[in-house]
């Protein structure tokens, strides 16, 4: 099988893989997807994962309904803003119910440049903007499922982030008991003044979205991609600020001053990168428990 037979049959690409026809090479899928590098006939590699444990050939853990299909809908929808100088996301080849497979991109090493660069990308990725907060397609973030029913922007950004993008994390950190009652009532009073925190109304920026350093793909074309979206309406401020998580993207200092040289921020906006940082370190409570509770409290402190 090479590339134009795939990109005209990809419903064939899980028989292949059953008869082995296509040679694998196991590379690092993070904690939710088993990933893999295939080689064509033709010599060209594709990136494809599978969800958890599941593989074409068995009957292990499924995908959750729409799961890679969402991901596909919002990398295409990303990539319309590459075209007009925003930046890049690979293409996608393959997209079925338990297995996505993407064009290969070389990694590479992070640079000055390339961060640079990317500030601007970035910048122009989010001028190409959405109709309304959140997406016309189903919402994951994680494994976990995330609401993107679209609100009109004259909603309020403030009133859309706590109710589709905190309260339903918080609520779930509570239950797996991630965070205390003490803790998820310092959280709960904190919503209740995120309009006076908000940034001043923007229309809808085109987001990342699940933006952490780890999604930012430094490659061997001196161009930082894309990848793994959980791509919806949103503000721009969040994708940012995301970027400084977790230790922090390389040369964040870089990105920032060519983003703003494309796109100034309104003022006060590194006051605000805790409030945006709260919705993944929800997240990532509701999903690994407490050792993320240290996290989420320190962004509350901040804002208080």
């Amino acid at each position: 099988m090479d590339l134009n037979e795939l990109r005209a049959r990809p419903d064939r690409l899980p028989t292949y893989l059953f008869h082995q026809r296509i040679r694998e090479t196991p590379v690092g899928g993070g904690s939710i997807c088993q990933a893999r590098r295939l080689t064509l006939e033709d010599g060209a590699s594709l990136f494809a994962k599978s969800y958890g444990r599941s593989d074409p050939r068995d009957d292990g853990d499924r995908a959750p309904e729409s799961f890679f299909e969402t991901e596909a809908a919002g990398m295409r929808w990303l990539g319309q803003a590459t075209a007009a100088g925003g930046a890049p996301v690979p293409e996608v080849i393959v997209v079925l119910p338990d297995l996505l497979a993407l064009a290969w991109i070389e990694p590479g090493e992070p640079s000055p440049g390339a961060a640079e660069r990317f500030g601007r990308e970035l910048a122009a990725t989010h001028r190409a903007g959405a109709e309304a907060f959140g997406a016309p397609w189903p919402g994951f973030i994680g494994s976990l499922p995330q609401d993107n029913t679209l609100t009109p922007a004259e909603q309020g950004w403030a009133e859309w982030f706590v109710t589709r993008r905190l309260e339903p994390y918080l609520d779930l950190a509570a239950r797996r008991q991630a965070l205390s009652t003490r803790d998820v009532a310092a959280v709960r009073s904190l919503l209740d003044r995120v309009p006076d925190l908000a940034p001043p109304p923007e229309p809808p920026a085109r987001l990342h979205g699940d933006l952490w350093p780890g999604n930012v793909l430094w490659a061997a074309d001196g161009r930082a991609w894309l990848i793994d979206p959980a791509a919806h309406g949103g503000h721009r401020e969040t994708d940012l600020a995301q970027l400084a998580l977790f230790g922090g993207a390389p040369y964040l200092d870089r990105i920032l001053a060519a983003y703003t040289e494309a796109w100034p921020l309104p003022d006060g906006w590194r006051e605000r990168i805790p409030l945006h940082q709260l919705h993944l370190l929800l997240v990532h409570a509701a999903l690994f428990g407490a050792s993320y509770r240290g996290s989420v409290m320190a962004a509350v402190a901040a804002l208080s």
